[in-house]
């Protein structure tokens, strides 16, 4: 039995001309990329600037989300964990968005920050809306499977780490 090799699979470098789907397949994660950043430096501003969330107890507060979310969690010794400090994590969870937000956006260390971005979802998802139902209501989960492309692929264009390696192979990377 002979295996034959495609030969039509070539991608062509960066200097060569390109078909419109080779630029759109190459630029395919950027609107993503995007939208996940901008999505997490906005809910890190948000919650920075909302007094009432960074309060340990009172309508709106961190405390009182993660005490109202306890029951249905499904991790919920990670809910107590925060509950030790409610106003401390919420800071940390907001920093950790606004971190992972502008990391993203500018494409510095973009698996690192995009795996940042996925264990805060993760974490979100497995207490505050584990129990949503049906479970495509929430939103944690699609930003979770969101963030797993760019964890996969990184930022390889338009980003901090794409000029990094370019400075690191100035023949041509790919």
């Amino acid at each position: 039995m002979t295996h034959g090799m495609r030969t039509d699979t070539r991608i062509p470098r960066l200097n060569e001309p390109r078909s419109l789907r080779d630029t759109a397949t190459h630029y395919a994660l950027l609107p993503l990329r995007l939208f996940l950043g901008a999505t997490f430096v906005y809910a890190g501003l948000d919650k920075l600037t909302d007094s009432a969330f960074m309060q340990s107890a009172g309508a709106g507060s961190i405390g009182d989300t993660m005490r109202a979310a306890r029951g249905s969690a499904a991790i919920p010794a990670l809910i107590d964990l925060a509950l030790k400090s409610p106003v401390g994590f919420g800071y940390a969870i907001a920093l950790g968005e606004l971190a992972v937000g502008i990391a993203t956006l500018l494409g510095l260390l973009g698996r690192l920050a995009a795996l940042g971005g996925a264990l805060i979802s993760l974490s979100l998802w497995l207490t505050v809306s584990w129990a949503t139902t049906p479970y495509y209501y929430g939103n944690d989960l699609a930003y979770l499977m969101a963030w797993l492309p760019l964890v996969l692929a990184g930022a390889p264009h338009f980003s901090v780490d794409a000029v990094w390696r370019a400075r690191r192979w100035p023949g041509g990377y790919r």
